[in-house]
């Protein structure tokens, strides 16, 4: 078998790629260039890919007989085409609930306990100057009893919302599909869920249901002093409206996902004027190494079970 990864970048240098030794020759590229595809994988049998794009001229022109996708998302493969030619193609999923739930917070308490500020006033030699053995200019608060609203109440979802729980936050839900219930937690509109809650986590994929879900009109009832963070994708919260919400009234947003990754310059979130109202990162909720680990150990088992 031959086996050629297509964007070994985005798993990261540190992952061991071992583990694939034992199904044939892997051919590793660190990233592939849309016009550099069909020339890598036109001889191989097995593809691995997280983001390059697997369509119908690849598939017509190549001997491909498995596709794996280093990632949950499949939008990046023609799935119709696929199943027309027989070409299996498999995805991962589960690996990174942990590591998404732990960044969110992250963000959380970025915003909640304000140690960006305390680190700076003690790196500037402010706190040997006081005169009382405390400082607490920056206010900040306690999670206990505090709402949290999840968008999405789906394996990440619910780790989330576990985390949430043991905080002793009170978690509510909001199910996108509407056809998730779930008896642990109360489910509500998406109104009462933006309008009530301190804190506002998206877990959700997109679709035509989740396109824009968080826009200017619906934000605008975001409490002040919320939180609201999307971990899920880019394209649920209407980008354009949440600067300008960000730059109307006080809330507060952990943005890892962008509708176009890398993000643009033209990005109106680079834009906002009140900076300190968000913390955008580069896509790295489901980066930790073990989710990374697991995610190889994933793709191999795929491999394994089509070979059997």
């Amino acid at each position: 078998m031959k086996i050629v990864l297509l964007d070994r970048e985005t798993l990261g240098s540190d992952v061991d790629l071992s583990v694939f030794d034992k199904f044939g020759e892997l051919i590793s590229y660190d990233i592939t260039k849309e016009d550099e595809t069909l020339e890598r994988v036109k001889d191989a049998d097995i593809v691995i890919t997280n983001k390059v794009v697997i369509d119908s001229h690849i598939m017509d022109n190549s001997n491909l007989k498995l596709i794996c996708i280093s990632a949950t998302g499949t939008n990046n493969v023609d799935l119709v085409h696929s199943k027309k030619k027989g070409i299996e193609v498999k995805n991962v999923a589960g690996y990174s609930s942990s590591s998404v739930a732990q960044v969110a917070f992250s963000m959380i308490f970025h915003f909640v306990s304000k140690l960006d500020y305390y680190k700076k006033y003690v790196d500037e030699g402010n706190w040997q100057k006081s005169e009382i053995f405390t400082h607490i200019d920056a206010l900040f608060h306690e999670l206990d009893g505090k709402r949290v609203g999840v968008i999405g109440l789906g394996d990440i979802g619910r780790n989330f919302a576990k985390k949430a729980k043991a905080f002793d936050c009170e978690v509510v839900y909001y199910s996108t599909s509407g056809k998730n219930s779930n008896s642990e937690y109360k489910r509500v509109e998406l109104d009462e869920l933006l309008s009530t809650s301190d804190i506002i986590s998206i877990h959700c994929p997109l679709n035509e249901d989740t396109k824009d879900l968080l826009n200017y009109e619906n934000m605008k009832n975001i409490k002040d002093g919320a939180i609201l963070l999307n971990l899920g994708r880019g394209g649920i919260i209407n980008e354009p409206d949440l600067a300008k919400i960000i730059d109307e009234k006080e809330i507060y947003c952990g943005i890892d996902v962008v509708s176009v990754e890398p993000i643009e310059e033209s990005n109106p979130l680079l834009k906002v004027k009140n900076k300190e109202q968000l913390l955008l990162t580069p896509h790295i909720g489901w980066a930790s190494i073990e989710a990374r680990a697991r995610l190889i150990e994933l793709v191999a088992k795929n491999i394994e079970e089509f070979i059997k």
